[in-house]
């Protein structure tokens, strides 16, 4: 018996509800995350702390410039402090992905605790997505390397 066209295709409600198990909650950091991971991996000539020093520097680049009120006020579009803080957090989440013990832990090259300040000093509504970016899309947050206070700050 053949079956009806259109018979297989799913409706939005169930297509929606199917995403929540299926879907990456970030599928652009995840796609950036993997490449980033498989370059390190199949690039063994190159240290990988050529990588993350990249990304750490990337990521002190932007807290100095928005926590320094010198340099913050040169921004002239609010819109600029918002991408600093988007990339801020991506290169600290592809660090932590990147990197054998992760952003998180006392030997990192990232002022977390910085990181984490410039965030909260931030406008609360602006950037929960940010820090829940941090919480649950990184990889060493909840190790036993990770400081309480830093844990705390993210809580």
């Amino acid at each position: 018996m053949r079956q009806a066209e259109g018979e297989n295709e799913v409706n939005n409600e169930l297509a929606n509800r199917m995403s929540l198990f299926y879907a990456e909650a970030t599928p652009m950091l995840k796609t950036l995350s993997d490449a980033t991971t498989k370059f390190v991996s199949e690039n063994k000539n190159l240290p990988i702390e050529n990588t993350t020093d990249c990304l750490s520097t990337m990521a002190s680049v932007c807290r100095v410039m928005l926590e320094t009120p010198e340099y913050r006020s040169r921004f002239t579009n609010e819109e600029t402090v918002s991408f600093c803080l988007r990339v801020m957090v991506g290169v600290i989440i592809l660090y932590d992905h990147v990197h054998p013990v992760g952003a998180f832990a006392k030997t990192s090259k990232i002022d977390m605790k910085g990181c984490i300040k410039v965030l909260k000093d931030q406008p609360p509504n602006s950037v929960e997505g940010l820090l829940n970016a941090l919480r649950y899309t990184t990889k060493h947050l909840n190790d036993e390397t990770t400081s309480k206070q830093i844990k705390s700050m993210l809580q």
